[in-house]
Parts: C-alpha cells; sequence; structure tokens
C-alpha cells in the first residue's frame, strides 16, 4: 500500500511538472477557473499591485434551497431545506485569497462547508490549502444554485465524496489551446476527521479541454482509501452548448482491486432553455437518465469483507425550471423522478419515485 501511495505521488509530480515549469514564465491574470468554479465568487488576483481599503471588504453570498417532496410509490411527503448556505470570500492580498462557507441546514443538520486558503503566485496558477471540494466529476464540482435538478445524479452522489481537507495546485491556459489541470492531495476521510493520521491518503486529479467553443471535455481521477480498501476511480465527461441546448453525458468506473466487483456509473442529460419576456427570464424543459451498479464506499462489514451498500439502481427524470432575471439568482424547479430495481424490497425510501418542487435563491 504505501509503495502503491510513493508510486502515485511520482506519478502526480510528473503530471504537474510542465505545467508548474511553464507557469514561472507569466505575471498575474484577473480572472481563472479552477474546479470548474468562478475565482470571482472566492477571491481573486488583482491586477494591481497595492491594495486600497475597499479590496479588503469581504465579499458575502448565501444559498437557500427549501423543497416539498412527495414520495408517490410510499404515499409519503415531507418539507425540507436542503441547503442554507452562506459564505465570506475575498484578498487580504493582490495573490492571496480565503473562502469560508457554512450550511446552516444540510436536511436539517449544521455542517462548515470550504475553509481554505488560496494563492496566486503566477499567471493561471492557484495553489489551495484547507477544505475544499475535491477535483472529481463535473456534476460533483457543481454549486447547488447551479444544478440543473432539484436532485444530483448517483455519479456525483453516491460514488465519491464532494469534499475533504488537504492541498491542490490547479493551473489554466487560456491561448491557443484552452485547458485547466488541478491536482490534490487530501486527508481522504472527509471534513470531519482531522486528528488522525494517515499513511494512506488520497489523490485526485482533473484535466478540462475546450478544444472549441461549443464543447468541453474532461478527464478525472481520484484514489482513495477510507478503510482498507484502496479505491480507484476513473471518470470522462463532455457536455456542449448550442442553440439553447445544454447536452451532457458523464462516465464513471470504480475498482476495488479483487475484493469487489467494479462499480459503473452513467448520467447523461439535456436541457433546453427558452427565453420569456417578463417575470421569467427563461424557462428550462430537463430530461436525465442515469444509473449505477452495486456499490460500496470502501469500507469492510462485520465479516471482514466488502458487501453492497448501495444496490444498482436506474432512474428517469423529468423537470421544468423557471428563472427570475437578476440581480439574484431565484429558480422554481419541478422535478418528478421514476426510479428502476430489481427488488423494489431494498430500495432505499429516498431514493424512490417521487415529485420535487424546489425553490433556490442565490445572493
Amino acid at each position: 500500500m504505501i509503495f502503491m501511495n510513493k508510486k502515485l505521488s511520482v506519478l502526480l509530480l510528473v503530471v504537474l511538472l510542465p505545467f508548474i515549469v511553464a507557469a514561472q514564465f507569466n505575471l498575474y491574470s484577473d480572472t481563472m477557473i479552477v474546479n470548474s468554479v468562478d475565482i470571482t465568487e472566492e477571491g481573486r488576483p488583482l491586477t494591481i499591485q497595492k491594495m486600497e481599503k475597499t479590496d479588503y471588504i469581504p465579499e458575502i453570498h448565501g444559498t437557500i434551497r427549501a423543497k416539498y417532496e412527495w414520495a408517490t410509490t410510499l404515499g409519503l411527503s415531507r418539507f425540507q431545506v436542503r441547503n442554507a448556505r452562506f459564505s465570506v470570500g475575498g484578498n487580504v492580498h493582490p495573490i492571496v485569497a480565503y473562502k469560508a462557507e457554512i450550511d446552516l441546514s444540510d436536511q436539517g443538520v449544521t455542517k462548515m462547508l470550504d475553509a481554505y486558503i488560496r494563492i496566486f503566485p503566477v499567471k493561471g496558477m492557484a495553489l489551495t490549502l484547507g477544505q475544499m471540494k475535491v477535483p472529481f466529476s463535473t456534476d460533483n464540482l457543481r454549486s447547488p444554485h447551479l444544478l440543473y435538478f432539484a436532485n444530483r445524479s448517483f455519479l456525483a452522489k453516491e460514488t465519491t465524496g464532494l469534499r475533504d481537507v488537504g492541498f491542490s495546485v490547479g493551473y489554466r491556459l487560456t491561448e491557443k489551446f484552452p485547458f485547466s489541470v488541478v491536482a490534490g492531495v487530501y486527508n481522504g476521510a472527509g471534513l470531519y476527521n482531522q486528528k488522525s493520521w494517515y499513511n494512506n491518503m488520497s489523490f485526485s486529479a482533473r484535466m478540462v479541454f475546450d478544444p472549441c467553443e461549443y464543447i468541453n471535455m474532461s478527464l478525472n481521477y481520484k484514489t482513495f482509501a477510507p478503510d482498507s480498501v484502496r479505491m480507484n476511480v476513473f471518470d470522462i465527461g463532455a457536455y456542449s452548448e448550442f442553440y439553447g441546448f445544454h447536452v451532457e453525458a458523464e462516465y464513471l468506473y470504480k475498482y476495488y482491486g479483487d475484493v469487489f466487483q467494479p462499480t459503473h456509473a452513467l448520467t447523461g442529460f439535456v436541457n433546453y432553455d427558452l427565453k420569456l419576456p417578463k417575470v421569467f427570464s427563461k424557462i428550462s424543459f430537463l430530461a436525465r437518465y442515469d444509473i449505477m451498479t452495486d456499490n460500496n464506499h470502501g469500507y469492510r462489514n462485520e465479516l471482514g469483507t466488502l458487501s453492497v451498500d448501495d444496490i444498482a439502481c436506474q432512474r428517469i427524470t423529468g423537470g421544468v425550471t423557471l428563472s427570475l432575471a437578476k440581480p439574484f439568482h431565484a429558480d422554481l424547479r419541478i422535478n418528478y423522478e421514476k426510479y428502476f430495481y430489481q427488488d423494489w424490497a431494498e430500495a432505499d425510501p429516498d431514493k424512490q419515485d417521487k415529485l420535487v418542487i424546489e425553490l433556490v435563491a442565490r445572493f
């Protein structure tokens, strides 16, 4: 296991070295995108060398998602505050930014999410230390107010974690052949187990290519061992935007060695935006299909073996989203999710047919 970690560390260094060296010949940049997140919301490298008093003023953002769900197969319903997030971010220096984000109600539970410092040593490069989203999967990296559907895909929600504590290096090139790369090393135990010591850390890397104006492609890799089994996860995704359409697909392969059968996950969806003249700025029509085979989160059972802790499932989601005009972001999402199982008796009550009506406000 230690030998595998050494090999992965060397591989990570080899992959990043050309980009780090190339970045040394550039100056500061106004904006940069790392992990598919616009840095302007989380502090950015300023063009000035001396900050004025107003440059120290933090930016405050928030997202509230409130929803009603009706489980049609169970005949049950509930109200829920899915998110009540507040974040503060900004700069303390032209090349030093910070962000802290807390969710006051993630399904009724308070959670500390992002808490990191980000440094921009040269143009196009960002170094981040702290709690952050792991650079893996396009759907995983979307913030709640940027989601197309009320619930994330199986691929993002069930097969890989959203956040961890660690260090990442990101670099973005915008000239000639645009691309971005970000890689990091993490504890691998999530956000709330930071006192333990580790000899089997998690590694993640993501590369995004923009070969032309209408196409975006990504390659992702993650290796982690929350218990005693190291899992290797590979992901490839692509999307295209044209004439009001957004078409996206993503495939994931999760390998456990010879102790458990590999997990496959696939998601694909189509979104069409129709502009509206009054009240609402647009109405979006959406359709999604996603599937996941039997999954394990990396923990052994009482017998010391890996067993299925997330059964295979398929889902079809249809919906519409009504969006209000700026200056604030507000959406009304109406989704219906239809699930398919081989054995309905083992189905999680939260993953059965349901109607979801959700209001999203972002400020």
